[in-house]
């Protein structure tokens, strides 16, 4: 099946590249006419704060459900002068008149409160409270701002800034275009070949482009918050281009072994192709996996990033056959003037990537340089070809029989080093992060600590308090809770009960502002001592059922519901992998260890993660500002990271059983092995690196949270697990390593991810392309 594939995109070129034309043509008009929803969709479990959303929902008519923005304002002169007084209500008055949008101004009855009392700033900073409905997605959030915005009043010594997480300003990331820049040169210096780093960076590129306009459209009918499609773009790119340069380094080979081209596409194919259709799969069913959790935007982040995953493997497994028709031979053909437009690329990219825009340059000078190389024979010139040396000569053989030798003393190393990166894990606290991370420059930072100046840190994560009144409740049982509230340890304020109607409650609320800011630990354990210490005793007896909600609350209960689940996604994620590799490898022991592996790599990931954002560790050169981790990102990276360190395990292993399985060594089949995929695999590991690494440059926190996670586990998989434990732990198991039961061995399917070059070549001559070569038999 795979090789009939290859062999038709190969011979059916021109119809398969029209098709990805006028797919990516048509895909990109219906995205611009139906548009994009993307939204964050927190579909709260069942909690405390759930219910009392339900009772402001039901009897304060949503009051306090909505997403929360402010206006907040600072006037050297006073916030009351006349002019500023006069000026600021206008501005409020048009604000709220946009549709769905409701206003409260710190000059309105129910404002009282929005204007600074003590401290330095006491009369001098103010804000206006703006509630936009749950439901707004991102686009119409942006909308929103630039409404506001365009009505912003200019008066000397007054400062106005826009807070809130759904009025924030957006910066469409660039922090690829660093990434594909590294990929550039990384594969030409590994491959010498600028055809070999064109192809699997044109075909990654190709699958990202449909798959993002697909996410988009899958917007309409799935919750998906806007980052799921920077995180779909960051995966994307990085396996997008290690799926294409497996099955590139392949053809190589047939063209090296003196096969056809379309043999040698064919054949690359059913071997590396495989792997690359079961790789694909591993990565997105542990991607799907997080679906489990029940949780909107979750799913929707699985379904975007999964979705990029899969277009992705199907233009390697087609556009990129079809693209290899076009090459031919040329693939190992370099000219100069190749490698100079190619070292002008890169430097463009990395000055997209970091704001300095040399495209003013970098473009006219690429132009230059080929229409030069069309008029000069020197830059037409073939850069040398590399000798290819055999396998047993190569340093990676070298370095997989020393850690053999030493392969007690390499097993110790390498988990010392990961289980001390490990550490911080057993003080991970889940929890989200506030406004104060924000880039200190952005309106929305400022905003934060102007609130923070002026009302104290907690100001910028109110509580609210609300009960339903039963029959016959009194005023004083009320009292008893103000007294309670407002007495408690770390709350600065608590206002009296507000009931919803003043001539026949029906419910009450009190407004909670704690004297921490919303993303400490103090303010976490504030809600758990309201809920069971404080509030209790005043209850008994009164019939009053009290609930702590607002938005800290509900992140504290959400955090507090994803943790508990993670453990049972961890195990189904893992079990799942160790069915999938026993069936491929045929072992017990190899996909056991591959299990125990990966999770000490991704504890040692977790680990530099926790030290970098929620420690603070290396802040002053970072920019990262301390701050729990958001309760998703253990989750996504987990199942990211375990696909990707899948498809090398998968990418390894194969080689290595292949080489076992026509010489019965095991020893120097690991040696072989790892020889023979040291080059591609550290390649594809170091554009991965760079490719996630690079969003540590971007502003906001997720995206530079999940590049670090991804960048530091597919660093350390690629070093100390496949460089140090990989040998030497099947060096120490020997012939073990594909033991397995023989009644096991006839319950498991057979899936074959590497294929048989030879059985290919001969279906080839006889013209029965494909028989008996589907993935499953």
């Amino acid at each position: 099946m795979f090789a009939r594939l290859g062999r038709w995109c190969h011979d059916h070129r021109r119809i398969v590249v029209g098709l990805w034309i006028v797919g990516l043509m048509l895909l990109g008009g219906v995205s611009s006419f139906v548009g994009t929803d993307f939204r964050d969709e927190f579909n709260l479990p069942d909690s405390e704060s759930r219910d009392g959303f339900d009772i402001l929902e039901k009897d304060f008519g949503g009051q306090g459900t909505g997403q929360p923005g402010t206006i907040v304002f600072l006037a050297d002169q006073g916030v009351n002068d006349p002019k500023v007084k006069a000026s600021m209500q206008a501005w409020f008055t048009k604000v709220d008149a946009l549709p769905d949008i409701k206003v409260t101004s710190p000059y309105s009855r129910e404002g009282g409160l929005q204007i600074a009392r003590t401290g330095p700033r006491a009369g001098e900073i103010a804000f206006a409270a703006i509630e936009v409905p749950y439901d707004t997605s991102f686009e119409d959030a942006q909308e929103i701002r630039k409404a506001i915005i365009a009505d912003q009043p200019k008066l000397a010594g007054v400062q106005s800034e826009l807070g809130g997480v759904i009025l924030a300003e957006f910066e469409q990331p660039s922090s690829e275009m660093l990434g594909l820049a590294f990929a550039i040169f990384i594969l030409i210096v590994a491959f010498g070949s600028v055809m070999a780093m064109g192809l699997p960076i044109g075909v990654a590129l190709a699958g990202i482009g449909i798959g993002v306009i697909i996410i988009g459209l899958l917007s309409q009918l799935v919750a998906m918050p806007e980052f799921a499609s920077i995180i779909a773009v960051m995966i994307g790119l990085g396996v997008g281009i290690d799926y294409a340069l497996f099955i590139v380094t392949r053809f190589r080979e047939g063209l090296h072994h003196n096969h056809s081209v379309g043999e040698s596409v064919a054949i690359a194919i059913d071997t590396s192709g495989r792997a690359v259709a079961f790789a694909g799969v591993t990565v997105i069913i542990s991607l799907l996996g997080m679906v489990v959790m029940g949780v909107g935007f979750v799913t929707g982040m699985a379904i975007a990033a999964a979705t990029v995953v899969l277009v992705t493997v199907a233009a390697s497994l087609t556009l990129l056959p079809a693209l290899l028709g076009f090459v031919g031979t040329r693939v190992e053909v370099t000219r100069w003037r190749g490698i100079i437009a190619a070292g002008l690329a890169s430097i463009a990219l990395i000055g997209v990537a970091l704001k300095i825009q040399p495209l003013t340059i970098g473009a006219p000078l690429a132009v230059v340089v080929i229409v030069a190389g069309v008029a000069f024979a020197p830059l037409k010139k073939e850069v040398p070809r590399r000798e290819v040396k055999p396998v047993r000569e190569t340093p990676q053989y070298r370095w997989s029989r020393f850690v053999q030798h030493h392969s007690w003393a390499s097993v110790f190393l390498g988990v010392l080093i990961l289980v001390v990166m490990a550490i911080p894990v057993f003080s991970l606290r889940l929890g989200f992060s506030d406004e104060g991370n924000a880039p200190e420059e952005s309106s929305t930072r400022k905003a934060y600590d102007l609130l923070a100046e002026g009302f104290g840190p907690g100001f910028n994560g109110p509580f609210l308090v609300v009960t339903e009144l039963p029959n016959g409740a009194k005023s004083n049982e009320l009292a008893k809770i103000t007294k309670a509230l407002s007495g408690a340890k770390g709350i600065a304020f608590a206002s009296p009960a507000v009931p919803n109607d003043p001539t026949n409650p029906t419910a009450v609320l009190w407004r909670v502002i704690p004297t921490t800011a919303p993303q400490d630990e103090a303010t976490t354990q504030l809600v758990s001592r309201l809920r069971n210490e404080v509030l209790p005793p005043v209850e008994v007896g009164t019939g009053l059922d009290v609930f702590v909600t607002g938005s800290v609350p509900v992140g504290v209960d959400f955090s507090s519901y994803l943790g508990s689940r993670l453990p049972w996604f961890f195990m189904a994620v893992l079990s799942l992998s160790f069915l999938l590799l026993m069936a491929v490898f045929r072992s017990l022991l190899v996909p056991l260890k591959a299990v125990v592996m990966n999770l000490l790599s991704i504890g040692a990931s977790y680990g530099l993660v926790i030290a970098l954002f929620q420690w603070g560790w290396l802040g002053d050169i970072t920019g990262i500002e301390p701050a729990p981790i958001e309760p998703f990102i253990p989750m996504m990276l987990f199942a990211i990271v375990f696909g990707l360190s899948m498809d090398y395990e998968v990418f390894l292993l194969s080689r290595i059983r292949e080489e076992w399985v026509r010489t019965g060594d095991s020893r120097e089949s690991v040696a072989d092995g790892l020889a023979a995929t040291a080059k591609v695999i550290t390649a594809a590991a170091a554009i991965m690196v760079f490719v996630f690494g690079s969003f540590l440059l971007e502003a906001d926190r997720i995206p530079k949270l999940m590049g670090v996670g991804l960048a530091s586990a597919v660093l350390l998989d690629a070093t100390i697990v496949r460089m140090l434990l990989v040998p030497a732990t099947m060096e120490l198991l020997g012939d073990r390593n594909w033991w397995l039961p023989r009644w096991l061995d006839r319950l498991l399917p057979t899936i074959n991810v590497e294929g048989d070059a030879e059985d290919v070549n001969e279906e080839l001559e006889i013209d029965l392309l494909g028989e008996g070569s589907d993935l499953v038999r």
